[in-house]
């Protein structure tokens, strides 16, 4: 099947930087669009971030300036580049990818397990 692993997250003061990535791996034909979503405690999960196959990227406005989505398609990585992070920032972050299997006709959404980011004030 697939396997999206999340990694890059850890604990960093308010105005830091960190560098999330996820990767695809298993029988994949092609990837669609790739999204991030975070969920904070006690809080719904949000939309982050989405940049598409060919790479025309979307963003929630309070990342908007500060977060810059890419991918490297060879690789099925997407990545996250977390710049003047804040305190509001914190939350797990998880992947989201619309992937085609080899062995199928119809591309399906998979889910990552998730990593922690903590912004200290």
């Amino acid at each position: 099947q697939v396997q999206l692993v999340e990694s890059g997250g850890g604990l960093v003061q308010a105005g830091g930087s960190l560098r999330l990535s996820c990767a695809a791996s298993g029988n994949i034909f092609s990837i669609n669009t790739m999204k991030w979503y975070r969920q904070a405690p006690g809080k719904q999960r949000e939309f982050v971030a989405s940049i598409s196959r060919g790479g025309s990227t979307n963003y929630v406005d309070s990342v908007k300036g500060r977060f810059t989505i890419s991918r490297d398609n060879a690789k099925n990585t997407m990545y996250l580049q977390m710049n003047s992070l804040k305190p509001e920032d914190t939350a797990v972050y998880y992947c989201n990818s619309l992937i085609l299997l080899v062995v199928s006709t119809t591309p399906k959404i998979y889910w990552g397990q998730g990593t922690q980011v903590t912004v200290s004030s």
